[in-house]
């Protein structure tokens, strides 16, 4: 460890992403000394990084669907380089690819400290997708060495995928932690009483087919067809370096039949959720999903799939409902449930906000990773 501050360095793919998911936790590391940087793709959320205190390390070479094997070695590297220059004593790796890629890098560079953090197991762990069926050999391949050595740890978000990766023998048992996400803002997401009048019914997310969007297209076509007076809304955009990503003519459609209504991305995620009177996420795989805390933090009822990571959040007929993943009617009948019994709707929402605040408040994640950096710098 140096002798000056202790050298913190995140690598996420996109600088959308670490302000989404990862600022908090680096402005906290701030204020109890750390010296902090990300490397990371620069598009358009330098300001709120730099206005934070956070060193802004620009990586160049760094694309999420790039599969060309030169411009996948030229990423590497230049991580590499970054970890040389910049001397970390802790590299904090943020989600599949920077694992990979990172973990490589910062072991060919001799970072003394890893912590890699999975959020969620990505599309190539998903069953059923060919590209993804080619790329996992390699992947776990990969993991084997990148999550070793002695001062490495995994965190993962759910008791599902710490169980998968040591199935796998990806990784040994003592060098996995729980830790539940990113947290979530519970003042900034405050449960206030349901909305009035025509219910909406909400998804919130990246539109990626993975999320379960088609399902909820048309489990919003079998409710309305059952007499459902209810607005069912998309929102989010497509996310075109995921393979799974819907298409914009897909979503354009979609609106314009008025089956869903198609709001787009939006960046006032608190003001957007207090509109919903229930919140779905058919995913089929997750690590904990934001939206769900989100969500749960705001005092909303919840539908989701029976999934790893969406389970975490909803309770059966505690916080929300859960069904079966990829069963459009399943998921119809559930949502016509709650539509139907604004009552219930409510205790859920009390619930979920209770749970929020018992389990997935920002400040605990932050304490659980701070003892984690502690461990790893032998404090």
């Amino acid at each position: 460890m140096s002798a000056e501050a202790p050298r913190l360095l995140f690598v996420v793919t996109e600088d959308w992403y670490f302000v989404s998911h990862r600022l908090p936790l680096a402005i906290a590391a701030l204020r109890v000394g750390y010296r902090v940087a990300v490397a990371t793709r620069v598009k358009d959320h330098a300001a709120p990084i730099v206005e934070a205190g956070v060193e802004l390390l620009e990586l160049k070479h760094w694309r999420r669907s790039s599969l060309n094997p030169l411009r996948e070695l030229a990423a590497v590297a230049e991580l590499a380089g970054v970890v040389r220059r910049w001397r970390p004593d802790i590299v904090h790796l943020v989600a599949l690819k920077p694992v990979l890629y990172g973990g490589l890098a910062a072991r060919l560079a001799g970072a003394p400290a890893r912590v890699s953090a999975l959020a969620g197991l990505g599309f190539v762990f998903v069953q059923g997708r060919a590209l993804a069926g080619l790329l996992r050999p390699f992947v776990k391949l990969v993991f084997r060495w990148t999550l070793g050595g002695k001062r490495a740890m995994t965190i993962v978000q759910n008791p599902d995928d710490r169980d998968l990766l040591i199935r796998e023998g990806l990784v040994q048992a003592p060098q996995v932690r729980i830790i539940r996400g990113s947290g979530v803002d519970l003042c900034r997401f405050a449960a206030g009483e349901p909305p009035t009048g025509r219910p909406i019914v909400m998804l919130m997310s990246r539109m990626l087919w993975d999320k379960g969007v088609g399902e909820f297209v048309e489990a919003a076509r079998q409710a309305t067809a059952r007499g459902a007076d209810a607005r069912f809304v998309l929102v989010g955009d497509p996310d075109p370096e995921n393979p799974a990503a819907i298409p914009l003519a897909k979503l354009r459609e979609w609106n314009e039949s008025g089956v869903v209504e198609w709001w787009g991305q939006r960046t006032d995620a608190p003001e957007v959720l207090a509109q919903a009177r229930i919140v779905v996420l058919p995913s089929y795989r997750e690590g904990l999903p934001k939206v769900l805390l989100e969500a749960a933090a705001s005092g909303r009822p919840m539908v989701a799939t029976d999934v790893p990571g969406c389970r975490e959040v909803v309770e059966p007929g505690v916080t929300g409902l859960l069904v079966r993943p990829r069963d459009a009617g399943e998921l119809a009948e559930a949502m016509l449930r709650l539509i139907a019994d604004p009552d219930r709707c409510r205790e859920m929402g009390q619930r979920a906000r209770r749970l929020a605040e018992r389990e997935f408040g920002v400040e605990a994640v932050v304490a659980r990773t701070f003892d984690l950096y502690r461990e790893l710098l032998g404090r």
